[in-house]
C-alpha cells in the first residue's frame, strides 16, 4: 500500500516539504532548537516564558529531504478565551498539520504534569513522534532525562540545543522518524524565477496588524486578540495573490522609544526594524481612531529613511461615521505631515469585517512598481533641461552653476545623481525642486528618492602616473 501511494505521489510530480513541529511546554527550548535547526537565528530567545506565540515557520534542506521547520507557542493548561488559551489553540493546530513532532521537555527539570498533559494529546494523534530531552550540558539533566521513557513516546534523545550538544544524534532520529512519513500531497507549483513582494506590515501596538494579515489571506494564522502586543516576533506569511509570490511580515508594536525598557521588548522591535530594511513595500497600519500620531509619523520617517516604499493603511474604518469628510481629512494630513513622501497613497478599510480590505494589495503593487522604476537617461537629460530653462540655479558670489548630466544609477529606490559645476555650492532648495519635479512629471509618488550631487570631472585637472598635476594652458606656474 505505501509502494502504491509513492508511485501515485511520483506521478503527480514533486512533494511539498515536510512539516516539522518542534512542541513542548513554556521555556524548555524549543525557539532555540528552532535555530539552531534552521542554522540561523530567526526567532527570539529569552528566559522569560511564553515568548513565542505564533507559529513561526522556516524552509530547511535536511539531509535530502525538504522541511518546514514550525516554532511553536509553549502549550499551557488553559481554556476559554484566554490569551494562554488561544495560544494554545494554535499549538494544538501546528501538531495536527504536522509530519513530524519533535516533543522537548526540560532535563533539568525532569518530567512534570504539563508534559504529561501534552504528551497525551500528542499521542492521541498518531503523529511520528521523536522525544528531545533538552538542556543535558550537565549532569543536572541526568535523572530528568531518564523520566522521559514514563512519556510513552520511545527513547529521549539528550541535546543542549544552546550548546550543540546531541545535534547528530538527534539529526540520525528526525531522519528515521522522516522515512516513514508518505507525502502523497503535491508541491504547489509557483513561478519562482521572481521573487516574492516582499510587504512589511509596522504600526503602533494593537493597531490591528496581524487581524489585516488573517483577512488578507483568508484564515486564523496569527494569534489576535484585545491585549496590546500579542506579536512579538516577526512572523512570515507566504501568499499567492493574482498569481504573484507575497510574503507578508507581520512585527511587533513600536512604542515610544523612551517606554521600550524591557529587553524582550528591545528585541522584538530589534525584529520589527530588521523586517521593515528587509522589505520592499511598507504598510503603516494606523487606528482610525486615533491617526497620524507621533509614533505613527516617525515610523513613517524611518521607512523613507531605510528607504522603503510607503503605504499608509487605516484600519477600523467601521468605527468612523463620517466616512468621507474623514477621509479627505486623512489624504490632507498625510500631505502635510509627510512633505518627504508627496503623495503617498491612504487606504481605508476594516481589518476585522474585511470591508475594502481588496483595495490595499492593488495599491501596494502600484508603489512597488514605482519603486522599482528605471528611467531613460535621454529623457531624464530633456527634462532637465526644461527644468533648468525655466528655472535656473541661482548664482553664488557672482558665479552661475551649471546642472549638466543627470543619470539614474539604481532602483530600489530611484538614485539619481546630477553632474554639474560647483556642485557643493548648490543650494538645498534647488535639488528639492528637482526632486519635486521628479516625483510629478515622472509619476514617482510614495517612494523615497535618492538624489546625489557631483561636480562635473574637469579634463584639465589630470594627474599623470606620478601623481604630479600636468600643466596645461590654465595651470601655467606663476
Amino acid at each position: 500500500m505505501t509502494e502504491e501511494l509513492e508511485q501515485d505521489s511520483a506521478a503527480d510530480g514533486p512533494t511539498r516539504p515536510a512539516r516539522l513541529a518542534i512542541i513542548g511546554r513554556p521555556n524548555v527550548g524549543k525557539s532555540t532548537l528552532f535555530n539552531r535547526l534552521a542554522g540561523k537565528k530567526l526567532a527570539i530567545v529569552n528566559d522569560t516564558p511564553g515568548v513565542t506565540r505564533d507559529v513561526r515557520e522556516a524552509s530547511s534542506r535536511f539531509r535530502g529531504h525538504n522541511l518546514t521547520l514550525m516554532d511553536t507557542a509553549g502549550f499551557e493548561n488553559a481554556k476559554g478565551e484566554k490569551l494562554e488559551a488561544r495560544m494554545r489553540a494554535q499549538t494544538e493546530a501546528a501538531v495536527l498539520d504536522a509530519d513530524v513532532c519533535l516533543f522537548v521537555y526540560d532535563a533539568r527539570e525532569g518530567v512534570t504534569p504539563l508534559d504529561r498533559i501534552f504528551a497525551e494529546f500528542v499521542r492521541k494523534t498518531g503523529k511520528p513522534i521523536v522525544l528531545v530531552a533538552n538542556k543535558c550540558e550537565s549532569r543536572a539533566g541526568d535523572v530528568g532525562a531518564t523520566e522521559g521513557y514514563s512519556l510513552g513516546m520511545g527513547d529521549p534523545i539528550e541535546v543542549a540545543a544552546e550548546h550543540n550538544i546531541g545535534m547528530t544524534e538527534l539529526d540520525d532520529a528526525i531522519e528515521m522518524a522522516l522515512r516513514d512519513v508518505v507525502l502523497t500531497e503535491p508541491e504547489e507549483v509557483l513561478d519562482k524565477s521572481e521573487a516574492p513582494v516582499r510587504i512589511a506590515i509596522v504600526g503602533r501596538p494593537n493597531a490591528g496588524k496581524s487581524t489585516l494579515i488573517n483577512t488578507l489571506i483568508g484564515e486564523d494564522r496569527l494569534l489576535t486578540g484585545p491585549e496590546a502586543g500579542v506579536t512579538r516576533d516577526s512572523i512570515t506569511i507566504d501568499f499567492v495573490w493574482q498569481g504573484r509570490r507575497v510574503q507578508f511580515h507581520d512585527t511587533a508594536g513600536m512604542r515610544k522609544k523612551a517606554k521600550v525598557q524591557e529587553t524582550l521588548e528591545k528585541m522584538s522591535v530589534q525584529d520589527t526594524l530588521r523586517a521593515i530594511k528587509f522589505a520592499q513595500v511598507v504598510v503603516l497600519l494606523m487606528d482610525a481612531t486615533s491617526p497620524y500620531d507621533k509614533q505613527d509619523l516617525q515610523i513613517a520617517d524611518l521607512c523613507e529613511r531605510e528607504g522603503r516604499a510607503l503605504v499608509i493603511g487605516v484600519t477600523k474604518w467601521d468605527l468612523v461615521e463620517n466616512k468621507s469628510e474623514m477621509a479627505k481629512a486623512l489624504r490632507e494630513q498625510a500631505a502635510r505631515l509627510l512633505p518627504q513622501l508627496k503623495g503617498v497613497p491612504v487606504v481605508m478599510f476594516s481589518g476585522l469585517t474585511g470591508k475594502s480590505v481588496d483595495r490595499l494589495l492593488p495599491a501596494i503593487e502600484r508603489v512597488q512598481i514605482d519603486w522599482s522604476a528605471k528611467l531613460k537617461t535621454s529623457e531624464l537629460n530633456d527634462w532637465l533641461s526644461e527644468k533648468v530653462a525655466r528655472h535656473p540655479p541661482p548664482a553664488v558670489n557672482g558665479r552661475r552653476i551649471k546642472p549638466k548630466y543627470i543619470s539614474q544609477t539604481k532602483t530600489r529606490p530611484p538614485t539619481f545623481v546630477l553632474k554639474c559645476s560647483r556642485a557643493t555650492k548648490l543650494p538645498a532648495s534647488y535639488k528639492r525642486y528637482l526632486v519635486n519635479g521628479l516625483r510629478e512629471d515622472f509619476d514617482l509618488p510614495a517612494v523615497p528618492i535618492r538624489f546625489y550631487v557631483k561636480a562635473d570631472e574637469n579634463p584639465y585637472h589630470q594627474s599623470d602616473r606620478s601623481g604630479r598635476q600636468r600643466r596645461t594652458p590654465n595651470n601655467k606656474r606663476d
